[in-house]
């Protein structure tokens, strides 16, 4: 029989409110899919044939329960035993899955500390196989219960009457289905949302706008912000091309203690169209890919979705990544290849995975040493470091200024109201509202963006509002580079291979220009235009600087770049003990004082955190002896 669908019926009740009141009403909910089982025929009526007088009877199974007919419908007959008419079986497909409640990710909220609702959905006909584990999911159709005992759940006492809810579907929409953006809200845009997109996008200084916007509560860090909203934006999508082209950016924070690097990241889950927050010293690698379950009807197995199948075609923010342990290696196809490959219990799959990974860490010494690289201080493979496009570094040094302004932000935000606001709007008095963000000028980017952002005079766009602006521009918006932006990029990038091959830097790759390609998409993505400016490329540039370069004018006014990272403590012992090598054949003496070695050291820009526990430390190793007093020999030729 022919059964009409109801699709987008409204309004939606939320999941938790499905209660006993709503048993044998039609409703519409929403939800992501947490688990898929297998799909199984069921047989909805079978023709049963009297032992006696051969006649038949149509028997229905309205809730797929089988029952034999208790009487022959024939008057003069009336016998109680029956054949099953195989061959007359009305079957249809079947499936059974699990969809869970969309929470907020505001702590705040009234959500905040319940466990999600789960609630299963059985799928029949054409309604199978429409969804996987991850989709986000608009479910319409009617409220049914059944006992425990029936759905092979019950293990309490058996004169219980405990019932469980679930929903026969009429009708599903899946919004990944439907269009090429994220988010469960993507596709969905009120005359107010629009009214409002189109205001924002109307702002003189539109980006830094978006940047000040992010998390209004943490003074400073304006580049980091800006590399969140550009990992938000995302590069355009290559779906019709031959060739898989990443298109979602990776980002890592590292720093002390106290900057607001979980703040930040809580504040880019919340405006996030689709975002999932998890904390990495509590995640497992099934927490985070795919669990392999077995359903307790049938014994077959099923995949339940982690946090980065969940939060497929959005972002996964991982907290505390430093203390993941060995689930790092389960991020290396995802956040790569976009995918996840199952090899469980007879199952070989792949699932989507096309996330950005936003990931904080602290380093292992609970503050950043910058004598050793970024893989000692949060004790990662490089293979994981590599794949991240942007690695900020957040250190708590001591600045006057810096302080008082953080201090006067920080009283002017627990002073309530609009403080932090009035804050910024008497700086903005006192240095001039004619800032004009431009690439133009010789001032770097993080000062461009704090000028800009001081000289803004309205308020920062409200987390709803943000959203939809990023949902929208990463449906409708899908800009091109210009030949402007591919020479400024190109350049960028052979003067970082050629820097590469002298310098002891950061590994620089292909992976760092497509890096530099999809941030230029994005950026030219935030202000709503189709084409990468040369201009973009140039701000892109300046932020990657920013990220895995310290910048330093030389005397001939060019720029040297010299790693953030430092280099190991394996490398400066080599490259000192060469020094001292060139010095005792020009000197023509192998014998050093203290402060003479600390002079050489300096000369050749060799940083440590102390220089006597340095000298130990060639002293030990047999580098140089001590002959006496502050007096040392060196012992290699």
């Amino acid at each position: 029989s022919y059964t009409d669908s109801i699709i987008k019926f409204s309004p939606e009740i939320p999941l938790r409110d499905i209660k006993s009141n709503m048993i044998s009403k039609f409703v519409s909910i929403r939800g992501n899919v947490v688990r898929v089982g297998s799909l199984r025929p069921l047989v909805k009526s079978f023709d049963f044939e009297c032992q006696k007088c051969r006649a038949q009877t149509r028997q229905h199974f309205p809730d797929g329960k089988f029952s034999m007919p208790q009487k022959c419908v024939t008057s003069k007959c009336r016998a109680k035993i029956f054949t099953v008419v195989r061959s007359s079986a009305q079957i249809v497909d079947h499936q059974k899955i699990m969809i869970q409640e969309i929470m907020a990710t505001d702590t705040r909220s009234a959500d905040a500390g319940r466990v999600p609702r789960t609630l299963e959905i059985e799928l029949s006909e054409d309604l199978v196989d429409t969804c996987i584990p991850g989709d986000s999911v608009t479910i319409c159709g009617i409220v049914n219960a059944t006992s425990l005992e029936s759905d092979g759940r019950s293990r309490g006492p058996k004169n219980k009457t405990l019932l469980v809810l679930y929903i026969t579907a009429n009708s599903i929409y899946n919004f990944k289905g439907s269009s090429q953006s994220s988010g469960e809200s993507s596709s969905q845009f009120s005359i107010r949302d629009l009214y409002g997109i189109s205001s924002a996008a109307q702002q003189p200084h539109l980006f830094p706008l978006l940047v000040w916007s992010l998390c209004p509560a943490i003074y400073g860090h304006e580049v980091v912000k800006a590399g969140f909203i550009l990992t938000l934006f995302g590069g355009r999508n290559h779906a019709d091309t031959d060739v898989k082209i990443r298109s979602d950016p990776h980002i890592l924070v590292v720093g002390d203690p106290g900057l607001g690097k979980s703040q930040m990241l809580q504040a880019v889950c919340n405006v996030a169209p689709r975002g999932v927050y998890v904390c990495g010293n509590t995640a497992s690698t099934s927490g985070l890919t795919v669990t392999v379950v077995r359903e307790h009807t049938t014994g077959d197995f099923a995949l339940e979705a982690g946090a980065l199948v969940m939060g497929d075609q959005g972002v996964c923010c991982i907290d505390e990544f430093d203390k993941m342990g060995h689930e790092h290696m389960a991020l290396l196809e995802a956040m790569e290849q976009q995918s996840i490959s199952v090899a469980k219990a007879g199952i070989v799959c792949s699932l989507a995975a096309r996330t950005s990974v936003i990931a904080a860490a602290n380093p292992a010494g609970g503050h950043y040493n910058p004598s050793k690289t970024v893989n000692e201080n949060i004790r990662m493979s490089s293979a994981i470091l590599s794949r991240f496009d942007l690695v900020f570094i957040l250190l708590d040094k001591p600045d006057e200024e810096m302080d008082r302004l953080l201090s006067e932000h920080v009283m002017a935000l627990h002073a309530g109201g609009k403080g932090g606001f009035s804050r910024k709007k008497k700086q903005s008095s006192q240095t001039g509202d004619d800032s004009n963000y431009s690439t133009k000028s010789s001032q770097p980017i993080h000062q461009r963006l704090s000028e800009a952002i001081s000289s803004l005079n309205c308020l920062p766009l409200p987390p709803y509002l943000l959203r939809k602006y990023i949902a929208y521009a990463r449906k409708y918006v899908h800009p091109v580079l210009s030949e402007g932006a591919k020479q400024v990029l190109q350049d960028f990038y052979l003067q970082l291979r050629k820097q590469h091959g002298t310098a002891d830097t950061v590994p620089i790759t292909t992976r760092q220009l497509e890096s530099m390609i999809r941030l230029s998409e994005a950026r030219a993505r935030a202000e709503l235009r189709e084409e990468v400016t040369a201009e973009d490329a140039l701000d892109v540039v300046e932020i990657m600087q920013e990220s895995i370069f310290q910048t330093a004018v030389s005397e001939m006014d060019g720029l040297v770049f010299a790693s953030t990272a430092g280099m190991s403590q394996a490398k400066k012992i080599k490259k000192f003990v060469q020094v001292l090598q060139f010095a005792a054949e020009r000197r023509g003496d192998a014998t050093f004082t203290i402060s003479d070695m600390a002079q050489l050291a300096q000369q050749h820009q060799i940083a440590v955190a102390s220089f006597s526990d340095f000298v130990d430390v060639l002293n030990s190793n047999g580098y140089v002896l001590k002959k006496g007093m502050g007096v040392y020999q060196l012992t290699v030729s």
